[in-house]
């Protein structure tokens, strides 16, 4: 496509602000999941499910399926309605939740999250690693709201949460870094090939 100066335009990479969004709302809800800030923190939690990692997942996942990609479409659009029901949980719009129900709900994501770090291996090793991570964390947050509970298990899956916000922090400022120097400077580890 021919812009006004006569260059060719393409679109900007949406897998990125994805995986920002993604980050950064698992890190905070991660870091109360852990025990290592308080439960009254999750307010900023909250908010960011719907903005950030709800709406603004959902909105790249619709980019990635104008580009083509199925992977980035899939994972983006399924994660950003992810944090969209976790508010709705969070806020009692959802009604009262038990914690097999939130189990459940774990356990529903932790099988889509093995299938997806399938895919994933087609990808990049910083993309595996998040999809990973969060399987374990899926499953350890499954586990910790089952048969009565397990604060231990639910803590140990908020350390995972972090771990898993972190590798997707480093994806995203590595495709951000490397499209902006044109060169590779963060190394992502393409499996691709």
């Amino acid at each position: 496509m021919e812009g006004s100066g006569g260059s060719s335009w393409s679109p900007a990479n949406p897998a990125p602000l994805g995986l920002a969004g993604f980050a950064m709302t698992t890190f905070i809800l991660s870091m109360v999941n852990s025990n290592l800030v308080g439960v009254t923190s999750t307010g900023g939690a909250v908010a960011l499910a719907f903005a950030y990692g709800g709406a603004v997942q959902l909105l790249a996942g619709m980019w990635e399926f104008r580009a083509g990609n199925t992977f980035g479409a899939v994972a983006f659009s399924s994660y950003g309605a992810f944090w969209i029901a976790f508010f709705l949980i969070a806020s009692g719009d959802a009604g009262a939740i038990s914690a097999h129900g939130l189990g459940l709900f774990f356990w529903a994501w932790a099988i889509f999250t093995a299938y997806m770090t399938i895919g994933a291996l087609r990808v990049s090793g910083a993309v595996l690693l998040v999809f990973v991570l969060l399987t374990i964390t899926f499953v350890l947050l499954a586990l910790g709201q089952d048969g009565g509970g397990s604060t231990s298990l639910h803590h140990a899956g908020g350390y995972f949460g972090i771990a898993t916000a972190i590798a997707a922090w480093y994806a995203s400022a590595g495709a951000v870094i490397n499209s902006t120097f044109r060169k590779v400077v963060v190394p992502l580890y393409p499996l691709n090939k």
